[in-house]
């Protein structure tokens, strides 16, 4: 088992954000173009860097957040109608998901869904247990294990929803990454949103307070927050982990997750 203070520099978790893999302003609208370009682009980075190992999270985007919103599913599920929400967002979740390796195999990786949902346990909307066994044997079985966010059962809440980045949160704390690898829709953190004229390059524990009031939050729904709840979660995680780096960047450019995977460094970086 790995040294839970080591970072692993061979290891990097990319997520591919639900807005950016999906319409979010229509009900399970998928953008298969996009899914299937940002597989060729996965593939050509590993490649180049056979010694890299990579876990993938994709957001949910129109599949679930309308349904989640509808139930008021992360705040807690109680009744009868508010467990049926939570299967729906659960079916939901899958079929994005499904659609998210199918296009990873059709590159020609050997991706494994490896669903929260089933493997998670929650505390007042915070992971209280995941045996994390089934993703260190994917990734030294070589494979490329695939999470996302997902509904998940809770034991104050009843049920509750998970983020991508809720769920990178807890993984990193126990497995270490070199970056997490933020990928959306906007270039990066914007100082004068919505003009988005200013990117911010870098962001740090030290000069947060003066971008506070730029930050966005999220033009479509969205139950897990926006930029703004994106940003500060990050900047828990760096203080959590002073070595990691988190980049926020587009996944709409042509090759930028290629470039992003290589070490490049674009978008909006936060780190210590």
């Amino acid at each position: 088992m790995q040294d839970p203070a080591k970072r692993d520099h061979s290891l990097v978790f990319l997520k591919v954000g639900g807005s950016l893999i999906t319409d979010k302003r229509r009900p399970r609208a998928p953008r298969p173009e996009v899914l299937e370009r940002l597989a060729a682009e996965i593939g050509r980075a590993l490649v180049k860097q056979p010694g890299m190992r990579l876990v993938l999270g994709n957001g949910a985007g129109s599949f679930g957040h309308v349904t989640a919103k509808k139930y008021g599913t992360r705040q807690g599920v109680h009744t009868a109608q508010e467990w049926r929400g939570f299967a729906e967002i659960w079916r939901e979740a899958a079929a994005l998901n499904t659609m998210v390796t199918d296009a990873l195999h059709a590159a020609g990786l050997p991706a494994i869904a490896l669903h929260p949902s089933a493997a998670v346990i929650a505390e007042d909307g915070k992971v209280l247990s995941w045996d994390l066994e089934p993703i260190r044997h994917a990734l030294k079985a070589g494979l490329l294990p695939v999470i996302h966010g997902d509904v998940i059962f809770d034991t104050r809440r009843g049920g509750t929803i998970l983020s991508t980045e809720d769920l990178f949160d807890h993984l990193a704390i126990h497995l270490r990454p070199d970056r997490i690898l933020l990928a959306g829709l906007e270039q990066g953190v914007w100082a004068d949103y919505p003009s988005c004229t200013q990117l911010i390059h870098d962001i740090t524990p030290g000069n947060i307070e003066g971008y506070l009031a730029a930050l966005g939050g999220s033009n479509a729904t969205d139950v897990t927050g926006g930029m703004a709840s994106k940003v500060l979660q990050s900047l828990e995680l760096v203080r959590a982990i002073p070595d990691v780096r988190i980049l926020i960047f587009s996944g709409v450019t042509p090759d930028a997750v290629e470039l992003a995977l290589g070490g490049a460094s674009i978008g909006t970086s936060i780190h210590r």
